[in-house]
């Protein structure tokens, strides 16, 4: 089959695959991401639970079924579908980084912990998941174990403002003044919104 050259022969492929075969849950899941690229939340939403009903082990599916919560501002169900994301299939790397992400928005640190923890066991090079992990360590005043994980996040990728953020509040915590300064001015020069206040703040050390 050629490939489709636009949004609409996407959607138009995996409708047809559909039509032809009404019980394939990778064709309903293939069809949600092309609505969810389009916008079209609520049909991807019924498209991936037709995924689920007829791939009960789809666990990117669940996902995806998370992110719409998480886009409706949701996180309560966000975090249900991840929960069975994980339960669908076992090491899914990717539903224990957003079970994380979730328990971090909710102010839930020892379970964003676990769940990250878990993440990385079975991904070590995710590097979101380490950084919500590092953030974690930081709102927990473990300021040593989240300067360590910041590190190795930008020793994978150099480039993670948010790492360089983060790290300028773990120094300045420390009293390490000058490499707090040194990667607020990474920060800011990756373009990074350092906010006001922790500029200040460390500026005037």
């Amino acid at each position: 089959m050629t490939k489709p050259k636009n949004i609409q022969e996407y959607l138009a492929k995996y409708r047809m695959a559909i039509a032809q075969n009404p019980e394939c849950g990778t064709s309903h899941y293939n069809l949600a991401v092309g609505l969810l690229g389009a916008r079209l939340y609520d049909e991807a939403e019924r498209e991936l639970i037709l995924a689920i009903e007829n791939s009960p082990s789809l666990a990117e599916a669940y996902v995806q079924l998370g992110g719409i919560c998480l886009y409706r501002g949701d996180l309560e169900g966000c975090l249900s579908w991840n929960k069975r994301a994980v339960n669908a299939r076992a090491g899914f790397a990717e539903g224990y980084g957003n079970i994380g992400f979730v328990n971090l928005q909710l102010g839930k640190m020892d379970e964003a912990v676990f769940a990250l923890k878990k993440a990385l066991k079975w991904n070590p090079k995710f590097t979101q998941a380490r950084a919500n992990l590092a953030n974690a360590y930081l709102l927990q005043g473990e300021i040593t174990e989240s300067i360590l994980e910041n590190k190795i996040v930008l020793e994978q990728e150099p480039l993670f403002a948010i790492a360089h953020n983060n790290l300028a509040i773990a120094y300045m915590e420390n009293g390490e003044h000058d490499l707090a300064k040194e990667h607020l001015q990474k920060a800011i020069e990756l373009g990074y919104e350092v906010s006001p206040e922790l500029k200040k703040e460390i500026e005037a050390l």
